[in-house]
């Protein structure tokens, strides 16, 4: 059986996949592969752009673990199994009246893979998805169940808050949820440098703030969400389906392809797609805001700097771009994020800038990550670690303040490395 991701970057022929239904499945799976003296690699959905969940041997199919276990409404507290994806996570939360404080735009992953590879969204006083964990249950190398918690095992919290499936099979997650929310959202094409200017200032007055930059151009694309309790005034079916499907999935697609096929035509086309992709304004639940459709395939790279580093960074990007003429008919997406406590966060320690770069799939985005890479790396940049950066274990202990620590509880967790891969010795050694 061939499994690849869903950016088609990576591909693995695993030896078995496992699929247990149960907890107690997930740890029979684990010491079948430890009998045999095997690895294993947990997966959920494969939105990873990284090898992150590719198998050298067996594949642990987490996708059967769904569902709510427990909610305490008082606290405002939800444990779901791994398995769950984020869509169904706030689905099953907005039954309750409660949310995720902050999701990225694309909630297809598995709680489990959002969680183990640092997903966030946006927002300066907010943190990522993993900060929102509050305790989860793993199956360790020995198949034995550990109960990590605020109670149980502290000192285990920051690393499992982003652990890459390094240190066990993470079987269920308790979140820290918040009371339902409604964005007013408003959407516009504006100019890129009173933006870059006034950087700070719209991260401290907008709830949710974050932009999106076509290269060769002088436009941004910016997206300001504001928490409110409504009333919703949601946009009409047939808008969304414009919206959704013309102009984000068949107008982009063809644009790429235009792009792809005549290179010189990228400027135009960027200039068109920018003025035509802000939707204006509407109020909905916070979960449909946040997520966008994202049925156009692509390769990401992306990396935190520290947040007023931002403007001087995409700036440095776009003289690079200009200089080397390349004009990717792919946005930049730039967000930010509140600090967060988590080992191997990208945020760990101090309020972060994101900058992600983005490529068809169908065209080779090594061009343009070998020029951008090396300019967030001299911004103080941390990569994402679901997404694609040429860095390795010695070049990361450098720049994630929590790696040492993180590398002792993997010691401590999985010494045999029952759940290591090419991939977790490439970015965290041996």
């Amino acid at each position: 059986m061939t499994w690849r991701n869903w950016a088609r970057s990576h591909r693995a022929e695993p030896s078995v996949v496992l699929e247990p239904t149960t907890i107690d499945g997930v740890r029979r799976a684990v010491e079948r592969v430890r009998d045999a003296g095997g690895t294993l690699r947990p997966v959920g959905t494969g939105h990873s752009f990284s090898a992150a969940a590719r198998p050298d041997d067996a594949q642990l199919d987490l996708g059967a673990l769904t569902g709510l276990v427990s909610l305490d409404l008082a606290r405002r507290r939800a444990t779901v199994l791994a398995g769950t994806t984020i869509r169904e996570c706030s689905a099953l939360l907005a039954e309750h009246g409660l949310a995720i404080d902050a999701l990225g735009d694309v909630d297809a992953q598995t709680i489990a893979g959002a969680i183990s590879t640092g997903t966030h969204g946006t927002g300066i006083l907010h943190q990522s998805i993993g900060a929102s964990v509050v305790a989860a249950t793993l199956v360790t190398a020995d198949g034995g169940v550990l109960r990590v918690s605020e109670t149980q095992r502290p000192d285990l919290l920051p690393a499992v808050r982003l652990g890459l499936g390094a240190l066990g099979v993470l079987v269920d997650v308790t979140l820290q949820a918040v009371p339902a929310f409604a964005l007013e959202a408003v959407e516009a094409t504006v100019g890129l440098e009173p933006v870059l200017d006034d950087w700070m200032g719209l991260l401290r007055r907008t709830d949710h703030f974050e932009f999106y930059w076509f290269a060769g151009t002088a436009l941004a694309v910016t997206k300001s969400n504001t928490r409110c309790d409504g009333p919703l005034q949601p946009r009409s079916p047939i808008g969304r389906f414009v919206d959704e499907r013309l102009l984000t999935d068949l107008g982009h697609r063809a644009l790429l392809t235009i792009g792809a096929l005549a290179p010189a035509s990228s400027r135009i086309l960027n200039e068109v797609a920018a003025r035509g992709m802000a939707r204006g304004r509407f109020v909905e639940p916070s979960h449909d805001v946040f997520v966008a459709d994202r049925s156009v395939r692509f390769r990401e790279m992306e990396y935190g700097i520290p947040v007023e580093a931002m403007p001087a960074a995409l700036r440095e990007i776009d003289r690079a771009l200009r200089q080397a003429d390349v004009v990717p008919t792919f946005p930049f997406e730039i967000r930010a994020i509140g600090a967060d406590d988590a080992l191997l966060s990208t945020a760990h320690g101090r309020d972060t800038a994101y900058i992600a770069a983005h490529r068809w799939w169908r065209e080779d985005p090594r061009p343009l990550f070998d020029l951008v890479e090396p300019i967030l790396l001299a911004h103080d940049g941390r990569p994402h670690w679901g997404k694609l950066h040429s860095l390795r274990a010695e070049q990361l202990a450098e720049r994630v303040p929590g790696f040492s620590r993180f590398v002792e509880t993997r010691d401590e967790l999985d010494p045999e490395r029952r759940f290591a891969s090419a991939w977790t010795r490439r970015v965290l050694g041996a």
